[in-house]
């Protein structure tokens, strides 16, 4: 039997930097819960989640160490099936994701994943998109809020960003067909329009948000984003407390520069929600604040939206907040409401107060000693 100071199971040896981490985490957890050994310390320790995690290439390793260390310090117990994918798991399996990976997150139906990087222009496809259609993850949602201590161009943005996930031009059907000329196809269906158009509708109701804007290209792409505007419509009509109205994608992108919060929701094909999703995380300060999830009908997974930064990775000063800030959605999404609120509390305390801060943020902080702040400010 595992005894409740071992480290979490692991399908892979876990990295030096991940390993050190969760060192840190047992000691900041007992630390921490030593004064009050009660009744309430042995539920601590009961393991009611099973959760696959992915830390990822580069920097992965360093920040999911840090958010499994802030995790701990709140009490949060899980048994953890660690993987590798991309071109380690390539070289390794044969395969940069390893088929029993996706088993975990099928079995466990839920994810937590660092980032992974993708080779451009050759090599293989990206791992981030054969994910989300192996696991039909069909929503990606961004929240997009500003921070206070973390340097932007504006203030007081609140806004989501909510893209579908599996089709458009991401769909990968591209072929040349004479030398020098490539076709890719563009793919738009009524059912993933109108289920995507629904999941938003149902987080805004859910989250109390007041409108929803539809983006696209309707006026030059009439059959493809036509599609999706009229199932935007017509499932609009279900929710009449929620406004919808739609923009189209180049004048949604110079609204978003000159004045970002006339926005509450955005709802995007895949191409047109990848690229805003980032322009909006610029606003905000970058990737390295911006939490993302990848949702399905029964499955999620949650991930840091920024690249594998490879040119810092081991050096210990990565910034670990979008991958934080991505398990405190998915801590919501466990029902550990509590957990998630104090650990958001105690990062935007961290930042605000501009004490502790890395290198990205302007301060001098390693990893390390960003996250011991969080955990003291929990």
């Amino acid at each position: 039997m595992r005894s409740r100071d071992q480290l979490p199971t692991a399908r892979c040896q876990l990295p030096a930097a991940l390993r050190l981490s969760a060192f840190y985490s047992l000691i900041y957890h007992y630390k921490l819960a030593a004064p009050s050994m009660t009744a309430s310390y042995q539920e601590a320790f009961i393991l009611r989640h099973k959760i696959t995690l992915i830390p990822g290439d580069g920097i992965g390793p360093e920040v999911t160490g840090a958010t499994i260390s802030v995790l701990r310090a709140t009490g949060f117990e899980a048994e953890w099936e660690t993987f590798v994918v991309g071109a380690e798991a390539l070289s390794r399996f044969g395969d940069p994701l390893p088929e029993n990976l996706i088993d975990s997150i099928k079995r466990n139906k839920i994810a937590l994943k660092g980032p992974v990087a993708t080779p451009i222009g050759t090599g293989f496809v990206s791992s981030n998109v054969r994910l989300r259609k192996a696991l039909d993850l069909y929503a990606n949602l961004r929240p997009i809020k500003s921070l206070k201590g973390v340097p932007s161009r504006y203030e007081d943005i609140d806004l989501v960003v909510v893209r579908e996930n599996t089709e458009d031009l991401y769909s990968g059907l591209e072929h040349e067909v004479v030398p020098g000329v490539v076709e890719s196809l563009k793919i738009i269906t009524d059912k993933a329009s109108r289920r995507i158009a629904k999941f938003a509708f149902e987080y805004a109701r859910r989250e109390g948000r007041k409108k929803i804007t539809a983006v696209h290209k309707a006026n030059i792409m009439k059959l493809s984003d036509g599609l999706f505007l009229r199932c935007f419509r017509e499932v609009a009509e279900d929710y009449p407390e929620i406004a919808a109205d739609d923009l189209i994608v180049d004048n949604t992108c110079m609204q978003l520069v000159i004045n970002p919060t006339q926005f509450d929701m955005l709802l995007l094909e895949n191409l047109y929600g990848d690229i805003v999703s980032d322009l909006c995380a610029g606003l905000i300060g970058g990737l390295g604040v911006a939490p993302g999830a990848n949702i399905g009908e029964e499955i999620a997974v949650f991930e840091a939206v920024h690249g594998a930064a490879p040119n810092i990775a081991g050096r210990g000063i990565a910034n670990p907040t979008a991958l934080l800030l991505s398990a405190v959605l998915m801590l919501k999404h466990l029902n550990e409401r509590e957990r998630a609120l104090r650990i958001q509390a105690a990062l935007e305390k961290v930042l605000a107060e501009g004490k502790v801060l890395t290198r990205d943020l302007g301060g001098q902080a390693t990893t390390l000693d960003f996250t011991e702040a969080i955990i003291r400010s929990l």
